[in-house]
C-alpha cells in the first residue's frame, strides 16, 4: 500500500471513529504517548526487559511490536499533518532542503 492510499484510510477511520475531531494538543499527547511505547518496544528489542512480571517475547514478536508502534505514531503524525494541512511531498522536499544547506 503506497502511503497517500494508507493516508487516506487512516483519516477516514478515524473520521468514523470520531477519533479526528481531537484538537491537535489532545493528538500530540497521544503523539508522545505512542513514541513512548516506540522507546519501550525498542529498548525491549535491544537490550530486553528484567521485569519477573512479564512474559519474555522473542526477538520475531518484538520486531513487530516496534512495527506496531511505528504505525501508532504515523497515525497520530499523519492526523496532525492533515488538521494543519501540510503535505507529506512539500514537508520532506522543504526538509530535505534544509538538511541539504545546513550540511554542504
Amino acid at each position: 500500500m503506497t502511503f497517500n492510499k494508507y493516508k487516506k484510510w487512516a483519516i477516514k477511520f478515524f473520521k468514523k471513529k470520531n477519533w479526528y475531531e481531537l484538537n491537535p494538543s489532545i493528538r500530540l499527547n497521544f503523539l508522545v504517548e505512542e513514541v513512548g511505547e516506540l522507546s519501550q518496544a525498542i529498548r525491549r528489542y535491544e537490550i530486553g526487559r528484567d521485569r519477573p512480571d512479564e512474559l519474555q517475547k522473542t526477538k520475531k514478536e518484538n520486531k513487530n511490536l516496534i512495527k506496531e508502534e511505528l504505525a501508532d505514531v504515523l497515525d497520530n503524525i499523519i492526523i496532525l499533518m492533515e488538521k494543519y494541512d501540510i503535505s507529506f511531498e512539500e514537508m520532506i522536499k522543504e526538509h530535505k532542503e534544509k538538511f541539504e544547506n545546513r550540511y554542504k
